[in-house]
């Protein structure tokens, strides 16, 4: 079980809703928190072990998260382990810097992690943790680079 939010605004940043909805779902999980901003040029994260009051007590990590779209998790750990390493939202550079937080247990957990480091995955992809929402994340992203393989092959025959 999970908690999880993502804003969107027109302008200013979302650093402070997002802490404020993390503190309303703080009962979803107790474990871990973070949350990741954009201003569409660089991406801000923080995530540790700890209630969301303990994790962005400093002004300072507050003061970095700016951007007006943002998405934030609390965790209460179903799989994987209570490292700080799993706290979410997870992040992979390739292909275009994608960020995700996930709530939910996938059954098949160990096929996709052999899946993702066989010759099957277009790369082969390094985990950094047990966490299913990282196999999750990099099957999405193996996926992302087929289909534009696909589309850059079908492309060039046209």
């Amino acid at each position: 079980m999970c908690g999880i939010i993502g804003i969107y605004k027109q302008e200013g940043a979302v650093n402070v809703e997002l802490y404020e909805g993390l503190l309303m779902l703080q009962h979803r999980g107790q474990d871990s928190a973070g949350m990741v901003t954009t201003d569409w040029a660089k991406f801000r994260e923080y995530k540790n072990n700890g209630l969301v009051k303990d994790v962005f007590s400093s002004k300072g990590v507050m003061d970095k998260l700016t951007g007006p779209v943002g998405i934030g998790h609390v965790r209460y750990p179903t799989a994987g382990s209570a490292s700080a390493q799993e706290a979410q939202p997870f992040f992979v550079n390739s292909p275009l810097g994608i960020y995700l937080i996930h709530n939910g247990n996938l059954t098949n957990t160990e096929d996709l992690r052999e899946m993702l480091n066989s010759s099957s995955s277009f790369f082969n992809r390094h985990l950094k943790t047990d966490s299913d929402s990282e196999v999750l994340l990099n099957i999405f992203a193996d996926e992302i680079h087929r289909a534009h393989q696909r589309f850059v092959q079908t492309d060039s025959k046209g």
